[in-house]
């Protein structure tokens, strides 16, 4: 019960800018993720979601100042969430008119040693529904750091590959890559990115971004 309502009021906090990103002509970009993509530790304006912009079209610069004009971003992150949350996330945000989706979850369900094939189910569930509503996806995989066993690892990394093939959606295997592990990149706990690291995302995911706009 306490999750829910953690997660209802989440929703209620990152509606008033949603409210923002309904406009003609304007490409909306929503992100469900959790506390990656929230930007925990970090200022609202330094998570990744928010800096993506600034890294899309880099080789053309008036290309990009009109991408910064035309480009909504919708925040949808949440802390502490999960993948079975998501399809409810997604019906709340499709009133918001999304054009693509970047899926970010499945790292808490890992942490909990949620079974690979239940958390692709739950990531199919979302990625059925974007379709249904012509938006188009970018599913972000992560890497398990955990005891869970080497097994576990390999199943969690072989199903969002495996998903996105079946799904036929643009997948970027690693979301922390180039920042996990790296101390210069990551807050005190050793597991969110501080703003230098978030920078580094946003790059990353802005260039499969380039291949949906």
């Amino acid at each position: 019960m306490f999750t829910r309502l953690v997660l209802f009021i989440g929703l209620l906090s990152v509606f008033a800018t949603a409210q923002r990103a309904v406009a003609d002509g304007v490409t909306t970009v929503l992100f469900i993720g959790d506390s990656l993509t929230e930007g925990y530790g970090v200022r609202k304006e330094d998570a990744y979601p928010e800096l993506v912009v600034k890294y899309l079209g880099p080789k053309n610069q008036q290309k990009n100042q009109q991408k910064k004009r035309s480009l909504r971003i919708v925040n949808g992150g949440i802390s502490a969430s999960v993948s079975a949350d998501a399809d409810r996330r997604l019906r709340w945000f499709l009133k918001q008119k999304p054009d693509i989706l970047v899926l970010a979850l499945g790292a808490n369900d890992a942490l909990k040693g949620t079974p690979a094939m239940v958390i692709k189910k739950n990531l199919a569930a979302v990625i059925d529904l974007a379709n249904e509503n012509k938006v188009r996806v970018l599913l972000c995989g992560i890497k398990v750091f955990s005891n869970l066993g080497e097994d576990y690892n390999r199943s969690i990394d072989r199903m969002y590959s495996d998903l996105a093939r079946e799904k036929k959606v643009a997948f970027y295997p690693f979301l922390l890559e180039g920042v996990a592990l790296d101390k210069n990149l990551n807050q005190a706990d050793g597991k969110h990115p501080n703003a230098k690291g978030h920078d580094v995302i946003a790059r990353r995911v802005a260039r499969e971004l380039e291949k949906l706009l």
